[in-house]
């Protein structure tokens, strides 16, 4: 069998890590974990040791190295396609992609006032309209991908997340999930019940816990 290896940041802070480390646990696949703390004077030259883009996350899998979260999350989904990273129907899985991809390349407000620490909780900030505008971009995905598809994913593939069963757009969202929550954000029903289904995702926990 071929070895993975994925190379992290710091659980507490590392949202990028977070995101494929939670898709590669949802292939059920057996990887090592190489954890290289952030914001020490030898992480740059930890990580490069690794990559020579100079960023965590890093997943090796045999001789090949993917060094970008998207990009790891979609390697997987194509490597075992068993583990439904992407939903089967493809104006879902079309939408999961849209989604998924607004994700990673905006709410840049939201990510500077709001950073991830999942080990802490605060005040809820005064909240500045470009970011207040992030969060109502947010929380309409949510309630748009439940609305659309995950109320209606019933049966065998149905479940909480946004398209049902997990997928790589929920991968993507997770670490929101925990901005949310450390900073206090009030939330509709359908957001703050999202929240609270990646919170009780046991990946989650497990990441929560060793952070």
């Amino acid at each position: 069998m071929t070895r993975l290896e994925i190379v992290i940041g710091t659980k507490a802070w590392s949202s990028w890590s977070l995101r494929p480390w939670l898709a590669l646990k949802a292939t059920g696949e057996k990887f090592k974990e190489t954890l290289i703390e952030l914001r020490r004077p030898d992480t740059k030259a930890r990580i490069l040791k690794h990559s020579p883009a100079g960023f965590v996350p890093i997943l090796k899998h045999g001789p090949l190295t993917v060094w970008e979260s998207l990009a790891i999350c979609e390697y997987l989904a194509e490597a075992f396609p068993r583990s439904g990273l992407w939903p089967a129907d493809r104006a879902a899985r079309a939408v999961a992609r849209c989604v998924a991809t607004e994700m990673h390349g905006g709410f840049a407000p939201l990510r500077a006032a709001m950073s991830m620490d999942v080990k802490a909780r605060h005040p809820t900030p005064a909240i500045a309209p470009e970011v207040q505008a992030n969060i109502a971009r947010v929380t309409g995905i949510w309630r748009d991908c439940r609305k659309r598809f995950g109320a209606r994913a019933k049966g065998a593939a149905g479940g909480p997340f946004l398209f049902g069963r997990f997928s790589v757009a929920d991968c993507m969202y997770a670490p929101v999930t925990t901005r949310f929550t450390t900073y206090g954000v009030k939330l509709d029903p359908v957001s703050a019940a999202y929240v609270e289904a990646v919170a009780e995702l046991p990946a989650m926990k497990a990441w929560i816990e060793a952070a």
